[in-house]
C-alpha cells in the first residue's frame, strides 16, 4: 500500500515535472530577446527624428500610413488616401481601433499628432519637415480627415507615414520623460510599454487587441548592445535570439554555423560626405603647414570633384565593407522615388583628380581633417580610415576624427566640421534632397540636415516642381533632374549603400526591411 501510494505520488511529481518543463520551455518560446545595434534615447515619439527611436517607437504607435519591407506605402491607421485636389489629401481611418489604454482612436488624436511636433520646441531633431507644409486640418466625419497644403504637394502620404499617432487624452500635458517613464507611451501599437532602462534594455508585453493582429511574442526585450563584438558574442551564446547589423568581420565565420540563419537586403541608407560650401575659411581647412586658409577649397566645385575621385568605391566596398555594400551614384537606393540610373558610380582616377584641384589653384594639395563617428553604421570608423588614405594619395593632407553618436551629430549639425560623414535614408530622392541639400529655411523646414549648406536656385526649383507634384510620373522626372543637377554639382558625396543584415538562432524568420529597422512583431517561429 504504502509502495503503490509513493509510486503514485512520484509518478504525479513526475507528472507535474514534465508539466511545469513544458510550460515553462512553452513560456519561454513566447519570450523574444534581441539585441539592437544603436542606443534608443527618448520614448517620446515626436521627440528626435532618428532611426533607432522611430524603430522603437513603431512598436507602441502607428502612423496613419505604414512602410511594408519593400519600402513600399501600406495602410496604417488609415485605410486609404487620396488627393481630392492638388492641395488636399483625405484619408479615411481605420474604425474600431483601440488605444492600449481602452479608449477609442479618433480624428481628435489625428489632429493632435500632426501639430504636437511643432509644440516641441526643444527638439534636437525635430519633426516638424513632415508637418509644416499642412495649412489646414478638417474633420469631414468621425471617420474622415483633410489635410490642405499652401501649394500642391505630392508626398503626403510618406509625410504622414513619418509621425505616429498618440493618444490626446495621454499625451495633451505629457512631457517626454512622460513618454520615458511610460505614463503617456499610450499608443495603438502591437506593444506596451513594460520599463525602460536607457542605453541596457526596453521591455514591452503584447497588446492582445491590435488591430493588426496578435504578436507571436508575449514578452519581447531589446539589449541596446552598440559594441559589434559583445552584440556577437550575446547571439552566440543565447543571451539574445536575434540581432540586427552583423559585424561584417564575423559573417562568413558565423554562415558556417548551422545553428544560426540571416536574413539580407539592400538598405534605403545611403552612406556620404557633406562637405562645407561656404566661401570663407572652413575650421578643419589648412595649408600644408597646419594654418587656416582665408578661402575654403570645398566651396569650389571641381575640388568636391577631385576627392570623389579619388575614392575607390569598389575597393573600399569590397576591403572595408567586406561585400556588404554597393557603390552609390545616388543619395536613394535603386528602385525608390527619384533614384536617376543616368547617374554613374564616379570612377576612381587620382590622376584626374590631382589635375581638377591644379585647375582650382591647389596643385599641391591642402590640409584637411575628416568627421564621423564611430558606433552608427557598418564599419563607419574604418570608412572615414580608409577616406583618409585616397585623399592623401592626391595631396591632401588629411586627418581623422571619430566620436560617439552622441558627441558627433551635435557638433556636425552645427557645421562645425569641413566634411563629415552621413548616413540617410528615404523612400523618396525628392524628400531627402529637400531635407539634404535643399537651402536652409527654418520657415518650410528645408535644409534641417543640410551640414554643408550648399545652396542651388535651380536645384531647389527641381524639388519643389517634384514635391508640387500630385501625377506619380512627373513627380519622379522631377526628383531625377534634381538629382542630376546637385550631385553633378558633388553637393554631397555619395559613397555606398549598405546592406541591412539580421542574425538569428534556427527557429526563427524575419523579412529582411529595405528601412532596416527590426521589429519584433515580424519575427515569427518557423
Amino acid at each position: 500500500m504504502f509502495k503503490s501510494r509513493r509510486k503514485t505520488i512520484s509518478a504525479w511529481m513526475l507528472a507535474l515535472t514534465i508539466g511545469m518543463s513544458t510550460s515553462a520551455a512553452s513560456s519561454l518560446a513566447a519570450d523574444l530577446r534581441l539585441g539592437l545595434s544603436a542606443d534608443v534615447s527618448s520614448l517620446d515619439p515626436h521627440y528626435l527624428n532618428i532611426a533607432p527611436n522611430v524603430a522603437m517607437s513603431a512598436h507602441f504607435f502607428d502612423a496613419l500610413v505604414n512602410i511594408d519591407a519593400d519600402g513600399k506605402l501600406v495602410p496604417g491607421l488609415a485605410t486609404s488616401w487620396r488627393a481630392v485636389d492638388a492641395t488636399t489629401w483625405e484619408f479615411t481611418l481605420r474604425k474600431g481601433v483601440k488605444f492600449h489604454d481602452g479608449s477609442d482612436f479618433t480624428a481628435q488624436d489625428v489632429i493632435f499628432s500632426l501639430d504636437r511636433p511643432a509644440a516641441l520646441t526643444n527638439s534636437p531633431g525635430p519633426f516638424t519637415a513632415y508637418t509644416k507644409q499642412i495649412i489646414g486640418k478638417k474633420i469631414v466625419d468621425p471617420y474622415t480627415i483633410r489635410l490642405t497644403t499652401a501649394a500642391p504637394y505630392g508626398p503626403m502620404a510618406l509625410d504622414v507615414s513619418a509621425i505616429f499617432i498618440v493618444s490626446k487624452k495621454a499625451a495633451e500635458k505629457a512631457s517626454t520623460d512622460d513618454f520615458n517613464n511610460g505614463k503617456a507611451l499610450i499608443g495603438t501599437g502591437p506593444y506596451k510599454f513594460a520599463s525602460f532602462k536607457r542605453g541596457d534594455r526596453i521591455e514591452v508585453m503584447r497588446n492582445d487587441s491590435y488591430w493588426g493582429g496578435k504578436s507571436d511574442w508575449d514578452k519581447v526585450t531589446f539589449r541596446i548592445i552598440a559594441n559589434s563584438a559583445p552584440r556577437l558574442a550575446a547571439l552566440l551564446s543565447g543571451d539574445v535570439d536575434a540581432i540586427e547589423n552583423v559585424p561584417t568581420a564575423d559573417l562568413s565565420r558565423l554562415k558556417r554555423n548551422d545553428k544560426f540563419k540571416f536574413e539580407q537586403k539592400i538598405s534605403w541608407r545611403t552612406i556620404f560626405w557633406h562637405l562645407d560650401q561656404q566661401g570663407g575659411a572652413s575650421k578643419y581647412v589648412t595649408d600644408k603647414a597646419g594654418k587656416p586658409l582665408a578661402k575654403n577649397p570645398l566651396s569650389d566645385p571641381r575640388v568636391r570633384q577631385a576627392i570623389s575621385m579619388a575614392i575607390n568605391r569598389k575597393a573600399m566596398v569590397e576591403r572595408t565593407m567586406e561585400g556588404l555594400a554597393v557603390p552609390a551614384s545616388n543619395i536613394v537606393a535603386p528602385g525608390l522615388v527619384g533614384y536617376n540610373d543616368a547617374l554613374k558610380v564616379d570612377a576612381y582616377d587620382p590622376e584626374g583628380a590631382k589635375k581638377l584641384l591644379a585647375e582650382a589653384g591647389y596643385p599641391d594639395g591642402f590640409g584637411l581633417t575628416i568627421h564621423g563617428p564611430n558606433d552608427r553604421y557598418i564599419n563607419d570608423e574604418q570608412v572615414v580610415q580608409t577616406v583618409a588614405q585616397f585623399l592623401n594619395r592626391i595631396g591632401i593632407q588629411t586627418k581623422v576624427q571619430t566620436l560617439p553618436l552622441s558627441v558627433y551629430f551635435g557638433r556636425a549639425r552645427t557645421g562645425e566640421f569641413s566634411m563629415a560623414l552621413l548616413g540617410w535614408g528615404t523612400l523618396a530622392g525628392d524628400f531627402g534632397l529637400r531635407t539634404l541639400v535643399g537651402t536652409p529655411n527654418q520657415t518650410t523646414g528645408w535644409g534641417t540636415w543640410n551640414w554643408g549648406k550648399y545652396s542651388n536656385p535651380a536645384v531647389d526649383k527641381l524639388i519643389a516642381s517634384s514635391l508640387g507634384s500630385v501625377d506619380q510620373a512627373k513627380r519622379n522626372d522631377f526628383a531625377k533632374q534634381a538629382a542630376a543637377v546637385a550631385l553633378q554639382d558633388h553637393a554631397v558625396i555619395p559613397l555606398h549603400h549598405q546592406y541591412a543584415t539580421w542574425a538569428m538562432r534556427k527557429g526563427l524568420k524575419y523579412t529582411a526591411r529595405t528601412d532596416e529597422f527590426t521589429f519584433a512583431n515580424q519575427f515569427h517561429p518557423e
